[in-house]
């Protein structure tokens, strides 16, 4: 089919075409239909000096048989029933609506699950790629896959978000529709090797943000972490044979060349503003060029062709089931794991405990009373959360002798901490209780939060929320959790935080209280992390509480107790 050709039958169309409600917005200038999918990401505008960064998905309220009310961004709060599943996406989305609407149910956003085993060791994702023509239903088929996994995290990349930085000369050409933004040398694939790397191993990774309009990357970028199952989609997802030996599976979107054509003039005309002669231009002399030397010979690689894209249910409910397949191999319930192994071994030569003075005991006699009232409980557990920072603080590596004059002029032997990068990192909501103790104990400490909350379905902890400083991995850190029953959520934070690139050696866990259980699962799995508590209690029972114990920290504290 010639331009002119195709513009007289497109023509016959377009006015029907486009009174339909448009695609979803497209994310790159060689095609793709960018899809709506939940997202936990970092917040790059945190301070005014950029130290801090963020991680803190919202949720919407699920839909209300009353009338009906536009809630704002501040106004979202989670649902009552139990979230499925959290899809995080490199394309930028023109609605930010945290949610994904698949065709059978509504997937609300999670936090982000275990993506290590109970040795801290991370498990490895699989790793989807999906290839296709512009505009051939790529992330569409993305989309329904993950609709029908049973996963809790899936990462979708796109390749559209790693175009290359343009030269003045490449702008000019691209505003008269000139440049050929479907080549091979118009995308970084060196920067796409290093992201699926880095998300195969389960760490954060900075994305570019492309903008489409001006044909540039965004200064901010999006920040994205590895999962159960990695999604990397784009016209070119099979032209690198380094990125090829990084795919599981390997999927090619075969849609009719007229239906991409005329998906993408809707796309550029009605969400671009483009001009159709524009258009058509650069899809014969572009587009179609690069499509036939390019795109379709790498079908050779697909394990799987998918006809007619996403309306192909039953090649995506097969792909679905082979993927579900593959992931139960590398399947684990973590926290059931952590409760039940018996290590039958002494105590670690990591754990630090306090010597069980008088003191010690008289304030624990305090804490464990179940009738101590609650201003007295908070008095005497901030006198122990001081106890054990200022024990931690001794751990330290000190700098060797510095003499001082004291006012009497006489020189003083002394000691001086070798670093003065320390940073603590409170597990909420109970860790948070420790933060004012290290405050009043370290000047000018910086402070870092991470929340960690149990899935009631399954029992697993969850990462809802990080606040970490950008440079962290400098710092020595405090990891500050009131009581420690499995270790599943200090195991989680630790993994966090070595995933930001901090120095095992460099983590101090802090805590009032721990089990035999937690201490020998965490010295398992990070074996150069200090432990630091005021006691040690003999197991967790069946709903994962301490024994002997001293209840839920947290409600004591805060005075959030059940009535009942």
């Amino acid at each position: 089919m010639d331009a002119s050709a195709a513009e007289t039958k497109l023509c016959e169309v377009m006015s029907g075409r486009f009174k339909q409600d448009p695609p979803s917005s497209a994310s790159s200038d060689s095609g793709g239909e960018d899809i709506v999918v939940p997202q936990m990401e970092e917040d790059e505008s945190i301070t005014e000096a950029g130290e801090m960064e963020s991680s803190q998905p919202t949720t919407p309220r699920p839909p209300s048989t009353g009338p009906q009310q536009t809630p704002t961004q501040g106004s979202l709060r989670s649902p009552r029933t139990r979230r499925q599943r959290t899809t995080s996406q490199s394309q930028p989305s023109r609605i930010r609506e945290p949610i994904l609407r698949g065709r059978r149910r509504t997937i609300y956003t999670a936090g982000r699950p275990p993506w290590y085993d109970c040795q801290g060791q991370l498990v490895e994702p699989f790793v989807i790629g999906v290839c296709g023509g512009s505009a051939s239903g790529k992330t569409t088929v993305a989309r329904k896959i993950i609709e029908e996994l049973d996963v809790p995290w899936v990462t979708l990349l796109s390749l559209d978000s790693f175009y290359k930085v343009l030269t003045e000369k490449h702008h000019e050409e691209a505003a008269r529709n000139e440049y050929n933004f479907d080549h091979p040398d118009a995308f970084d694939f060196e920067l796409v090797t290093k992201t699926l790397v880095r998300l195969k191993e389960g760490k954060k990774i900075e994305v570019p943000i492309y903008n489409f309009l001006t044909h540039s990357r965004e200064t901010r970028t999006k920040t994205m972490y590895g999962a159960n199952v990695i999604i990397f989609e784009g016209i070119l997802a099979f032209y690198s044979p380094d990125v090829l030996k990084l795919l599981d599976m390997k999927i090619f979107v075969d849609t009719d060349s007229d239906e991409r054509l005329v998906r993408r003039l809707q796309r550029d005309i009605a969400e671009r503003g483009r001009e159709l002669d524009g258009v058509l231009k650069q899809y014969f002399k572009f587009v179609k060029p690069a499509f036939d030397y390019y795109i379709a010979p790498s079908m050779v690689h697909a394990d799987i062709i998918v006809p007619r894209g996403g309306e192909n249910e039953v090649a995506i409910n097969l792909i679905a089931q082979n993927v579900m397949t593959q992931l139960q191999q590398r399947g684990f319930k973590l926290r059931e794991k952590l409760a039940n192994a018996n290590f039958g071994m002494s105590r670690p030569n990591s754990l630090h405990l306090l010597p069980s003075t008088p003191q010690i005991r008289g304030l624990h006699t305090f804490i464990r009373n179940k009738d101590t009232p609650r201003d007295e409980f908070i008095f005497y557990s901030k006198r122990l959360i001081r106890l054990v920072i200022e024990h931690a603080l001794t751990l330290l590596p000190f700098t060797q002798d510095v003499t001082v004059e004291t006012p009497q002029g006489i020189p003083y032997e002394g000691k001086r901490i070798a670093t003065e990068k320390i940073c603590g990192v409170s597990i909420l909501r109970a860790g948070e209780t420790m933060e004012n103790a290290l405050c009043e104990v370290l000047k000018d400490v910086r402070i870092g939060k991470i929340l960690i909350q149990t899935n009631l379905d399954t029992g697993e902890p969850e990462l809802y929320y990080l606040r970490l400083p950008k440079d962290i991995k400098d710092y020595h850190i405090f990891l500050m959790d009131a009581t420690v029953a499995t270790g599943a959520a200090a195991i989680m934070a630790i993994r966090v935080l070595l995933d930001h690139e901090v120095n095992e050696e460099h983590i101090s866990l802090c805590s009032l209280l721990m089990t035999e259980q937690g201490v020998h699962n965490i010295a398992y799995a990070f074996p150069k992390v200090r432990i630091v508590t005021t006691a040690v209690d003999p197991y967790v029972n069946e709903k994962f509480y301490i024994v002997p114990g001293i209840g839920n920290f947290g409600d004591r504290y805060f005075g959030t107790e059940p009535s009942d």
